[in-house]
């Protein structure tokens, strides 16, 4: 077996027995020249055959089993492509519908719109819908049905089983520059006024930005891209993320005066107006000196609205300790052992499953990557990792679901420079949108201390990277760190590890946006975190939250004590993907809600 030892990046043939499993302990290729002659046959180095990992108790090298990391196997996607019926004629009501939108007949016959009698969801019945279709390189992709004219008949469909891509894609396939609006309708209110390369999102301003990933190619020759979005806080959302995908340094941002979209401007003010405000849009600042104006859509929106907490996840009262904003880095820690890593997945997996941020994780503790994949499945679906409790339907629908949204990232050169990891970091926020990085542990990082460099100075300026990377590419960044050695109190019991407790700098504290601790009860059976900083008061406040470790599927079970001091415990067991995470808004415990409890509760682990 070849070991690579992760510092000084060498590899060694060892001879392990190739039906080996578990432990073996054997002489560190590192250390055994120099070993003391009375020492020579001492074999320091354990390493665990089935994890593939180990570590040498004399010099202290940690080694890994040396092969090309190998990427999960790519789940193949199978879209249904709709039938093409090329129809010359449209509906008299609806051409009329659109001519008193200013939109010509012209227009709809050139991108193709057609329509036809469709069950529509929201009418419970077939209606004329208008079709809006989709196309690729000359080929039908989907369809986006729409019927009514009013705010109280329309409704929405898109075509079952199809593939998510820009309306009026085939347009900007070789221009320089593009235009991206947020409907269809505004896509035709651009073509209408002279501008041909507008392209429209599939779904509106929502969290699923699957269109991009599935066209970014499309966007990687433009020089100038223009964003055309809606004057709401959905409409600012969308706008910001597509600026954070496709890079500040060449979008422009569209000024509709007031008007709500594209197609408002243009009734309004008709088509040359419309397409004169290309010339006046918005270069976004990338760095240096700003003013109102650069942002003052949002502060407009932030003047009317308030300042609003962030986003929750459904976890009893650590919902009312903390809410979660992108642009920040979150520190955890706490004793080995005691569900740091753990929660932090949870965080993780909630997030993603409640509001759609893709995360990327460097935790080269979890190796092999494929535990560390099992045990977010187990998250997702409420089961235990096995073919004897998860179902085969429900296990392929999650690995899919993990294929998607959760990326690792594992040097296949063993090179964990914080440099190295952002990088890839980097390109997953361009190519697949990412929201949260994660990199569990610190001490996993190569150090990159300077010469006659204090280590403060030195921890100051890695965290001080790690909050740069989120402000820039507009992403949680979370830490892991351990604690230095932590004693026991008079009790017998450990003292609880703050952020100060990390070893080497107080910087772990002073420059994180949220700080908290993993503490474990073994007596009282219970998890304990504190959330020991919220660097914004609309975010959250310290104080701690208590759950019960499941041990089934590693889930946090919201912990409370009734009137008489009974132990109410909130477990949930569903499949995250088939039954929607509740977030209350009133956080009191519900002292009637889970008298089943887990189905495996004689296996906690307390």
């Amino acid at each position: 077996m070849i070991l690579f030892e992760t510092n000084t990046k060498q590899k060694y043939d060892i001879d392990i027995p190739s039906h080996k499993t578990g432990e073996w302990n054997g002489k560190c290729p590192v250390c055994k020249d120099n070993r003391k002659p009375g020492n020579s046959n001492n074999k320091p180095l354990m390493f665990n055959v089935t994890k593939g990992t180990g570590k040498c108790f004399n010099c202290e090298s940690i080694f890994v089993e040396f092969k090309e990391f190998v990427k999960p196997d790519r789940i193949e996607k199978h879209y249904t492509k709709p039938e093409w019926r090329n129809k010359t004629n449209i509906n008299p009501n609806i051409v009329k519908y659109f001519e008193g939108r200013k939109i010509s007949q012209n227009t709809l016959l050139e991108m193709k719109v057609t329509d036809g009698l469709d069950w529509m969801p929201k009418n419970g019945k077939e209606v004329l819908a208008i079709h809006f279709n989709y196309f690729r390189e000359g080929e039908l992709i989907n369809i986006k049905y729409r019927s009514g004219t009013t705010k109280e008949t329309r409704d929405f469909k898109l075509h079952k089983g199809s593939e998510l891509i820009f309306y009026n894609l085939d347009a900007i396939k070789e221009s320089d520059e593009c235009l991206i609006c947020e409907g269809e309708p505004d896509c035709l209110s651009w073509v209408e006024s002279g501008y041909k390369f507008a392209v429209s999102v599939p779904n509106g301003a929502q969290n699923n930005l699957e269109y991009l990933d599935n066209c970014i190619e499309y966007f990687e020759n433009k020089t100038k891209i223009y964003i055309s979005y809606d004057n709401d806080e959905k409409g600012i959302e969308l706008k910001n993320e597509l600026v954070r995908r496709l890079g500040a340094e060449r979008c422009f941002l569209i000024d509709l005066e007031g008007k709500k979209d594209a197609n408002d401007y243009l009734v309004a003010f008709g088509g040359m107006r419309l397409f004169k405000t290309l010339e006046t849009a918005k270069e976004i600042p990338i760095e240096g000196v700003f003013t109102a104006t650069d942002f003052e859509s949002d502060l407009d929106f932030l003047y009317s609205n308030g300042l609003k907490p962030g986003l929750k996840i459904g976890l009893g009262q650590f919902d009312e300790l903390l809410s979660f904003e992108t642009s920040r880095l979150m520190i955890g820690t706490g004793i080995p052992g005691h569900g740091k890593s753990e929660f932090v997945d949870e965080i993780v997996e909630r997030l993603n499953v409640l509001h759609g941020w893709k995360a990327a994780y460097f935790s080269p503790e979890n190796w092999p990557l494929q535990y560390h994949m099992s045990k977010i499945i187990e998250k997702i679906t409420g089961q235990q990792f096995s073919e004897k409790t998860l179902n085969l339907l429900d296990y392929q629908q999650a690995k899919a679901y993990l294929n998607d949204n959760f990326n690792f990232i594992m040097p296949s050169d063993y090179a964990f420079s914080l440099d190295n990891i952002l990088d890839r970091a980097r390109q997953l926020v361009k190519k697949k949108g990412i929201r949260i990085v994660i990199v569990d542990p610190w001490n996993r990082l190569e150090s990159e201390q300077e010469k006659g460099e204090s280590e403060t100075k030195f921890i100051g300026r890695q965290l001080i990277k790690m909050t740069n990377f989120a402000k820039v590419n507009d992403v949680l960044f979370i830490l892991i760190a351990h604690p230095v050695k932590i004693q026991k109190a008079a009790t017998g019991k450990f003292e609880v590890p703050n952020l100060y407790s990390i070893s080497g700098s107080a910087n772990f504290f002073n420059i994180c946006d949220y700080g908290f601790t993993a503490y474990r009860d073994d007596d009282e059976k219970k998890v304990c975190i504190y959330v020991q900083k919220v660097k914004f008061k609309h975010l959250g406040q310290k104080g701690c939250a208590e759950f019960e470790y499941v041990f089934r599927n590693g889930r946090y079970a919201p912990l409370y004590f009734g009137p008489e001091g009974e132990r109410v415990v909130q477990y949930d067991n569903t499949n995250h993907l088939k039954s929607k995470i509740e977030v209350k808004t009133t956080l009191e415990p519900n002292y009637e809600f889970d008298t089943f409890g887990p189905s495996n509760s004689e296996e906690l682990p307390f």
